[in-house]
């Protein structure tokens, strides 16, 4: 089936919306030592950092670059799942570690989704071998399928060598033109997904402007010296030391 564009634009206008709220209260469900004890201390002190209104939105920012990725992931994962169902039947895999599973020409098609393609190191990228080869040999017992094609997709990004081997990795263009026949898809969903993201984002950067001047203050309150300069024994024993 030919994937009709304005029905992905009205999935995205309907399901953007979820992601900007959850990334509005994941910052503000932050507490400043949440974020502390999940960050490097020495790695600061050897970049010499002295301002604690620096360091504060430095490490806010890269703990919310980190949730943003993984909210966004599951949107886009969402996405490519309804794409793949209006194009080819595709629906969310029962099997662990399996995203998406669909059928083409006698073939079984089945899919772990990622953002990007720098996602795992060797271990993870293991167990999604392993996920492949389990649900394998479950699906190819199916009737009717004469072969099962495991997939890495990728939404963004490259790779040249797609070929992996037991399993395929495709990226950005090659994933969503696999998914729903469209070449020009990667480029075509671009505009919806910028759906009245001006006042969204109005709306976080006044909450999060407000989180960085209310963590500034309890942080010097906190780990500055009598000299007003960060107090790096306190931190590196709230973050590192032995538990009373």
């Amino acid at each position: 089936m030919t994937l009709n564009l304005n029905e992905v634009v009205g999935y995205v206008e309907d399901f953007i919306g979820e992601f900007h709220s959850r990334r509005l209260q994941s910052l503000e469900k932050l507490k400043l030592n949440e974020v502390l004890k999940r960050k490097n201390p020495y790695l600061f002190k050897a970049k010499n950092a002295t301002s604690g209104a620096d360091f504060v939105k430095t490490i806010l920012d890269a703990h919310l670059s980190s949730q943003e990725e993984t909210i966004f992931g599951e949107f886009l994962e969402g996405l490519a799942i309804f794409v793949c169902g209006k194009v080819y039947n595709g629906r969310k895999s029962s099997a662990e570690g399996i995203d998406l599973e669909f059928r083409n020409d006698e073939k079984m098609y089945i899919a772990s989704i990622k953002s990007g393609p720098n996602w795992g190191n060797s271990r993870q990228i293991s167990k999604m071998r392993d996920d492949f080869k389990r649900a394998k040999r479950v699906l190819g017992t199916s009737g009717g399928i004469r072969e099962v094609i495991a997939v890495n997709g990728c939404c963004y990004g490259k790779d040249n060598n797609p070929n992996k081997g037991d399993y395929y990795k495709l990226c950005g263009q090659e994933f969503w033109e696999f998914i729903s026949g469209n070449e020009n898809l990667y480029i075509e969903i671009i505009e919806p997904l910028g759906y009245h993201a001006r006042e969204r984002n109005d709306e976080f950067t006044s909450a999060y402007w407000r989180i960085v001047n209310t963590f500034i203050l309890e942080f010097g309150n906190n780990f500055y010296t009598p000299d007003n300069e960060i107090d790096w024994q306190k931190l590196i024993q709230f973050n590192s030391g032995k538990k009373a």
